[in-house]
């Protein structure tokens, strides 16, 4: 029972219906999973005789002991985990549950090295298939509405609009009636005309557009800055692309008075994440090719003042190769939930932007800059696919000669779609003067609904009167009640998908609260580098959504409610003690 708990069986959680599924993945053709029974079983009986027994995981080799409670593999905290897969290949005598073989893989899979096995995104995405009945997803970052009337009626249109041959190949670099359409916003938006031929490329979402920056900029070995934590998709597409992640640290600053990691109550205190110039100065060397900039930033919600932009304005000009561009991903823009009270960092009102600044405007930096942004978070139609990039000619012309290579063109449709919707989300839009308006007080509603049902459950949230916001995610603190709730042998548990192959405090209580409370959230260890999440950096923190319907915050709300609620269990001291070792690590790392 307690190997089929392990991925990928372990929500099946009866015992009879553990057995059922084990003998039907014996009759079935799955012989990876069939071998990794096999000798999952032969290390499981051994521990339950009382032996002393090493697994092999991940190519490494590891203590493992047999939890009374729920019989998962424990690995020891004196193994070595940051040894999985450190020869960039997977050597698991059990099989993998990606089927990789590194070693006679192509250039780009060898590069993602072991990225190229389970992932966060798997791993969480194979709960919520599995569980989707019974499951309250503030997971994954995509609305579960429809876009708005207006932006389906644009697609019922264009989708007719037989004159003009929308089911065919349009235009490679984007559909002439969506780059006029951006060039006129931009220029609004950047104080500068920006040529729609020349300065504008469409692609097929925002992932595509940062995909395509990096393959025309980044040559082996030159290396990209990002600020930890990052939305992990920026760590693999550099690598992709030849070059080197260098991290720089945002650093996470409490509300309380002194700084220090509680209150004088005792409970962990919310706070904000601040970029430290000094940081990025000394991280940035002649080999610095581009600087990957989020705001607002996923996964904390956090703005970047416009203070802290023109701190990295000035380290670009004083420090960075000529070459060495900034890539600037916009893609929730619109979503800014709490703008600064400052005046000056309110920008772009006239252009129904209120508090976001596009770090393109800045003196001197349209030159160093290409602007990513979606239509997919704006419109609430992730499935559209459609992203572009902005910029000097100089930039943006490869990635115009790059594009016909990796596909003919984004959707036709959507992108005739979308030249029809961005009129219309201009004007009055359900009692808001615009859309965006509308758009804006409907995520402040659902972000102070979650931020409730949050404090209740002992997360401890940033306090959007003191730190300016946007974006759909909610960077939650883990509060000491919720630590307690959590089982301590579900900590420090041989996890594939985790960074460094252990599911650490922030991945086991995502996992827990998954499959025995109904509640999906994103552990926050995949944002930060591998060697600061193994380190404890980001132990603290998970990442909650609140893209979703009222209903299914409420669920999750009374579902969280619960976890805190209910009797102390006999594990609490021991998962308080791992919560307190955890949190003294983080501490230190920061």
């Amino acid at each position: 029972v307690g190997l089929i708990q392990k991925h990928p069986l372990r929500t099946h959680k009866t015992e009879q219906q553990c057995f059922e599924r084990c003998f039907k993945v014996f009759q079935s053709e799955r012989s990876d999973l069939k071998m990794r029974i096999h000798s999952l079983c032969t290390v499981f009986l051994l521990a339950s005789l009382g032996l002393e027994v090493e697994s092999f995981v991940g190519g490494a080799r590891n203590r493992v002991k047999i939890s009374e409670l729920r019989g998962r593999r424990t690995v020891s905290t004196t193994s070595s985990s940051s040894s999985l897969y450190e020869s960039g290949r997977i050597e698991d005598p059990v099989g993998t549950e990606s089927g990789v073989d590194l070693a006679n893989a192509g250039e780009a899979t060898q590069r993602l090295g072991a990225m190229a096995g389970p992932t966060v995104w798997t791993e969480f995405g194979r709960i919520s298939q599995e569980q989707q009945d019974d499951l309250a997803n503030l997971g994954q970052g995509f609305p579960d509405w429809l876009p708005p009337k207006f932006a389906l009626e644009s697609l019922v249109e264009a989708a007719s609009d037989i004159a003009h041959g929308p089911h065919q190949y349009t235009r490679t670099a984007g559909h002439p009636n969506l780059v006029n359409q951006l060039a006129n916003r931009y220029s609004i938006h950047l104080q500068r005309e920006v040529d729609a031929m020349k300065q504008v490329a469409v692609t097929v979402g925002a992932s595509q557009a940062l995909y395509l920056s990096l393959q025309t900029l980044i040559q082996p070995g030159d290396e990209v800055i990002l600020f930890e934590p990052f939305f992990d998709l920026y760590n693999n597409q550099v690598k992709l692309a030849g070059g080197k992640p260098v991290y720089v640290p945002l650093r996470f600053v409490p509300y309380s008075d002194d700084n220090a990691a509680t209150a004088e109550n005792g409970a962990l205190t919310g706070g904000t994440w601040v970029l430290d110039e000094q940081e990025l100065r000394k991280a940035i060397s002649p080999n610095t090719k581009a600087i990957v900039l989020n705001s607002p930033h996923n996964p904390t919600g956090k703005l970047f003042s416009r203070g802290e932009m023109e701190s990295i304005a000035s380290a670009l000009t004083d420090l960075a190769n000529p070459n060495c561009v900034v890539l600037s991903d916009e893609v929730y823009k619109y979503i800014v939930h709490a703008p600064p009270k400052d005046e000056k960092e309110r920008n772009g009102e006239s252009a129904l932007c209120d508090g976001h600044i596009h770090f393109a405007s800045l003196p001197g930096m349209w030159d160093r800059t290409i602007t990513i942004s979606s239509a997919g978070k704006t419109f609430s139609a992730t499935g559209w696919q459609v992203g572009w990039c902005i910029g000097p000619e100089r930039l943006v012309a490869p990635i115009h000669q790059l594009l016909p290579y990796v596909q003919f063109c984004a959707s036709t449709i959507t992108q005739d779609a979308l030249a029809r919707s961005l009129p219309k989300a201009d004007m009055p839009y359900e009692g808001y003067d615009s859309y965006y308006h509308y758009l804006k007080a409907k995520y402040t509603r659902k972000r102070d609904l979650l931020v409730t049902a949050l404090k209740d459950a002992g997360f401890a949230v940033p306090d959007y009167s003191k730190s300016p916001g946007g974006g759909f995610f909610i960077f939650a603190r883990i509060g000491n009640e919720i630590r307690k709730a959590l089982p301590a042998e579900c900590v420090n548990v041989a996890n594939d998908a985790a960074p460094g192959g252990v599911a650490r405090l922030d991945w086991a209580l995502c996992q827990w609260m998954a499959e025995e409370k109904g509640v999906l959230c994103i552990p926050s260890s995949p944002f930060f580098s591998p060697e600061r999440a193994q380190a404890g950096a980001s132990d603290e923190f998970v990442r909650i959504a609140f893209c979703k319907q009222d209903e299914t915050i409420e669920e999750a709300a009374e579902k969280l409610r619960r976890i805190t609620a209910s009797p102390a269990s006999e594990s609490d001291d021991g998962a308080a003690a791992a919560a307190t070792v955890a949190a003294e690590t983080a501490k230190a790392t920061r």
